[in-house]
């Protein structure tokens, strides 16, 4: 880029910030170059038997954390990625612009050469190091992330055997009177700053239980979803749930009371994930790639919460 044209995108950019960009704000506030250690051996171009020239690492990650703030396609994020100012500007006005087959090949090999954790991992450790450790207690939950049941109406039960031409893994699950097609994202929050800690991707019929992510030396809170489980986390705040024969007891009514009031923190990254990234529905096939899309949409969220809790809490 010239140096006029860059002094042209950045006064106009300006422009864009002065409104309100909360994308504009993450853009600094970690560090992505230690991501590049994790991601430079995937590439034949760095070693001695050469290859084609490869997309910076940083950019495609941004693009995948692009594609998981908006909730974006392969296709509607390389289209907007060209043609918006604001995501130029979060990707470091780059020369060229990632295509819809690079950005599925850079995922898919994240996930086949085992990367993807690194990155969250990473990501971890630098909230770690800004003060933002777990400090006083965690809190876990899931929710449906849907996906597209083939043909059949979506509220149609169709059994765990169906197999669709749109999702060859989804399941079915009944929430209610509704009947849910696809997966469920199950996270786990902070107390003290809703940061999503841990999480993972388990299809819709998968009892929430089934799933824990705390670990010993923890208190965790959590629904009457997940009554009569035993957590991994040193002190359980488990809401607790009548059972035949067995009313629940005042005692455990004022217990549940002061349980919830703590645990319905945890609503507000799915709030987040649904209702400003469009993110609980995905179009891709699988339960890996499903897996991967609810990565880059919880490394977003961070990102998004991170902007808020720098406003609000002197570490």
């Amino acid at each position: 880029m010239s140096g006029f044209g860059d002094y042209f995108l950045h006064q106009e950019y300006s422009k864009i910030a002065g409104l309100g960009n909360k994308l504009g704000e993450v853009r600094d506030l970690i560090d992505w170059e230690k991501f590049r250690p994790i991601l430079s051996d995937m590439y034949r171009d760095n070693k001695e038997i050469g290859g084609r020239p490869h997309n910076d690492e940083i950019l495609m990650v941004k693009m995948l954390v692009l594609a998981g703030w908006h909730g974006l396609s392969d296709y509607e994020v390389e289209l907007l990625a060209t043609d918006r100012l604001s995501f130029r500007h979060f990707l470091g006005y780059p020369e060229k612009i990632p295509d819809r087959s690079t950005i599925w090949v850079f995922r898919e090999n994240l996930t086949n050469k085992g990367k993807i954790h690194l990155i969250w991992d990473e990501l971890q450790r630098q909230l770690d190091e800004q003060g933002y450790s777990i400090k006083r207690g965690t809190i876990q939950d899931a929710s449906f992330i849907t996906s597209d049941p083939g043909h059949a109406p979506a509220d149609k039960p169709r059994g765990d055997a169906a197999k669709t031409r749109r999702s060859r893994d989804g399941t079915w699950a009944r929430k209610g009177k509704k009947s849910e097609f696809g997966y469920k994202l199950h996270s786990l929050i902070d107390k003290e700053y809703q940061f999503v800690r841990r999480f993972d991707t388990s299809t819709a019929s998968l009892h929430d239980s089934q799933i824990d992510l705390s670990q010993k030396g923890e208190t965790v809170y959590r629904d009457k979803g997940y009554f009569g489980t035993v957590p991994f986390a040193s002190i359980d705040k488990t809401m607790k749930r009548s059972v035949r024969g067995k009313p629940i007891s005042t005692k455990d009514k004022r217990r549940n009371r002061a349980i919830s009031r703590t645990r319905s923190l945890v609503e507000r990254p799915f709030a987040v994930i649904k209702r400003v990234f469009h993110a609980g529905h995905v179009m891709v096939t699988t339960h890996l790639r499903v897996h991967a899309k609810n990565l880059f949409t919880c490394f977003s969220y961070n990102l998004f919460n991170l902007v808020t809790v720098q406003k609000n809490h002197t570490v």
